[in-house]
């Protein structure tokens, strides 16, 4: 199983934005991309008693996007979610640039095929700066894959 919710940004934009969510943590990732988990903690911190979700999103708390708007206008940064069992599974990603989503919510479903320009944490990645270089995909060569579950990348 594999399970990824996060916020994806420069190390900078994700600081300033760490100082307003409580349990908020930040994890260098690679190539000037820092992720920040959206965990069981910081989604109850966050939770404004609706429980309704970002929009297009299954996890993330609505209240995320305008946090992630208002952290946009420096630097542009991404909410990604995916999830994995057996090989089958769905990723979804939105980026927020100025203000503005610039990209998303795009989405791959489980039984789809990735789009020739990548899946959607890719393509966020990608906006982001990262570089495949030799690696499958921008998401291998910023070691997603590394942790299983959100919370493990808490103990990086």
């Amino acid at each position: 199983m594999y399970c990824l919710e996060a916020v994806l940004a420069d190390e900078a934009v994700l600081t300033d934005l760490a100082r307003t969510i409580p349990h908020a943590h930040i994890v260098p990732i690679g190539q000037h991309v820092s992720l920040l988990p959206i965990t069981g903690a910081v989604v109850n911190a966050l939770n404004d008693g609706t429980e309704t979700c970002l929009e297009g999103f299954a996890l993330a708390p609505a209240t995320l996007g305008p946090m992630l708007a208002g952290s946009s206008k420096a630097a542009p940064l991404a909410y990604v979610e995916a999830e994995y069992f057996g090989g089958a599974g769905t990723q979804s990603a939105q980026i927020w640039h100025e203000g503005e989503i610039i990209l998303g919510p795009i989405h791959l479903r489980e039984g789809e095929r990735p789009p020739p320009e990548g899946t959607p944490i890719s393509q966020a990645l990608r906006q982001l700066g990262v570089e495949k270089g030799n690696h499958f995909d921008e998401f291998d060569a910023v070691e997603l894959g590394r942790h299983r579950r959100t919370e493990d990348w808490l103990t990086t």
